[in-house]
């Protein structure tokens, strides 16, 4: 061996080593990424399964048991916009960890509260702190792997957990409520989260700080203006809808959102660029989710109290009932990322996939008393199957021929709709389950027992929350039909051609 080859395999070998330690940062970074998510997504159904303990605990009233979600998915929708600015402002790593920590903290107060309004206060805290991190955690995602098999391999991991994320939350959900106490939902969190800010100081790289402002007056007008919609829709599922304040908070709601609009029109840099909204195809595609996510979050919000209340599931039992979304969701978005969309047009994709949910929904709106787990589970199938090929095609709708310029905001809007359309959801479903149980209840069959006249009625406002929900799956799928635009088949020779509406794995923030 001559010496002039030394110095070259000493280059090699220590081109091997750099080259097997930036990967291994980059699987770091990949880990803590999904975990944040995770987390993220997981929180907003994790509640689910345990609400039953935590209205018995803390004494909630059906219509204030709704904030339990309604107080985490406003603040984390409404403040994702400012999350991100936060990122471009702060840094992405700050912003990142300043959220993780907040998250951490505010589920370990939760964990610990005697009173409702000191586990909304959590909650709502909560919905802060994912807010932060989230946006920042998709920003170091897109910079720790380059364009390419890697990126796509993250996209697809990481569009599992956001998907399949909800449903693991009820089945985790269920366990930790049966086995341990509700609390721990939410105690669940801490550990997590200090092994995620941890491993996020370690592993996470500093970007750089853009000077700005933030929208304040945008970001306090539309999340004040949501807040305050579903206030009333939730109010008035107790209250009626001639209550005088309800009323009110449906005006205060509505004018703060017209005054939404109009900061936005003025806003040097506006939290949400109206300009985004002006596209047809994409503002369709993201009412589209929208509709779509409150279908998704009334289904876990009403289904897990029918098998509790109705069919005497344990939370255990409830959780694991759950499985098959999960098992569905991961099996059809993995299929249409690595199949479908290379030979089907992404516009049949979408009304497949949003037929499918509304069969699923449909077959929920059937259930009654004597329902056994076999009909539960074909509700499951179906909307399991339509979410995961549904969600992946829409969002990439949602993101065609975007500028580069407007990729952060317009990501940000897919997942404010999202989050605001399952909040908005929720809220308006309740106010039709309040409504429907009023007129059952008023007409009590003589001599029935108690305990099953009060199944009944149940189940027969459940099935009117179901038809409701439909109803807005039906919306959706017509919607998608006649304003979002049918991107291109991705074959081979659209390959060559890289279209710029064709569907493919898309980054999104949650």
């Amino acid at each position: 061996m001559s010496s002039a080859t030394l110095p070259g395999r000493y280059r090699a070998i220590a081109s091997d080593f750099a080259h097997r330690r930036s990967l291994t940062r980059a699987s770091v970074v990949l880990a803590v990424i999904l975990s944040c998510q995770l987390m993220v997504v997981l929180d907003a159904t994790i509640v689910n399964v345990a609400l039953p303990d935590m209205k018995a605990a803390l004494h909630f009233s059906d219509a204030q048991l709704s904030w339990v979600l309604n107080a985490y998915t406003l603040t984390f929708g409404g403040l994702l916009l400012l999350g991100a600015r936060a990122g471009d402002l702060f840094g992405r790593r700050v912003t990142f960890l300043t959220g993780i920590a907040l998250f951490t903290g505010a589920s370990l107060l939760g964990g610990f509260a005697t009173s409702g309004w000191l586990l909304l206060l959590a909650r709502a805290l909560q919905g802060v702190g994912g807010a932060l991190a989230a946006p920042s955690s998709l920003a170091l995602l897109a910079t720790m792997f380059p364009e390419g098999r890697e990126r796509l391999r993250a996209i697809a991991l990481f569009t599992a957990v956001s998907i399949g994320g909800g449903a693991i939350g009820l089945i985790s959900g269920g366990m930790l409520t049966e086995w341990v106490s509700w609390r721990w939902v939410l105690f669940v969190n801490v550990p997590i989260g200090l092994l995620v800010f941890a491993a996020g100081r370690w592993a996470l790289p500093e970007t750089a700080r853009h000077r700005g402002h933030f929208d304040l007056a945008g970001a306090f007008t539309s999340t004040f203006g949501m807040t305050a919609l579903v206030y009333g829709l939730v109010r008035a599922a107790t209250d009626g809808w001639s209550d005088a304040l309800s009323l009110a908070a449906f005006g205060a709601g509505l004018l703060s959102l017209a005054a939404f609009v109009a900061v936005e029109l003025r806003a040097e840099e506006p939290i949400t660029p109206l300009r985004l909204l002006a596209d047809a195809s994409r503002s369709g595609a993201n009412i589209a989710r929208g509709l779509l996510f409150a279908g998704t979050f009334g289904m876990f919000f009403f289904l897990t109290q029918f098998l509790q209340d109705v069919l005497g599931y344990s939370p255990l039992q409830t959780g694991f009932a759950f499985l098959p979304i999960p098992l569905t969701v991961f099996t059809a978005s993995q299929l249409t990322s690595r199949v479908l969309v290379h030979r089907v047009n992404g516009k049949l994709l979408m009304l497949t996939g949003v037929g499918l949910s509304t069969l699923g929904m449909l077959l929920a709106s059937q259930l009654d008393a004597g329902s056994g787990y076999p009909t539960v589970l074909a509700c499951l199938l179906l909307f399991g199957l339509g979410n995961g090929i549904s969600f992946l095609t829409l969002t990439s709708a949602a993101l065609a021929g975007v500028a580069p310029a407007d990729a952060g905001a317009a990501s940000g809007l897919v997942n404010v709709t999202q989050q605001l359309g399952g909040t908005l959801g929720v809220a308006a479903l309740v106010t039709v389950f309040g409504s429907a149980s009023k007129h059952a209840a008023a007409r009590p069959a003589a001599g029935i027992d108690p305990v099953r006249f009060a199944d009944d009625v149940f189940v027969y406002a459940a099935d009117r929350a179901f038809i409701a929900a439909t109803l807005f799956l039906v919306a959706a799928f017509v919607l998608v039909a006649i304003a979002v635009r049918a991107p291109r088949p991705a074959g081979p020779a659209a390959e060559r051609a890289e279209p710029a509406d064709r569907i493919e794995p898309v980054l999104v923030d949650a």
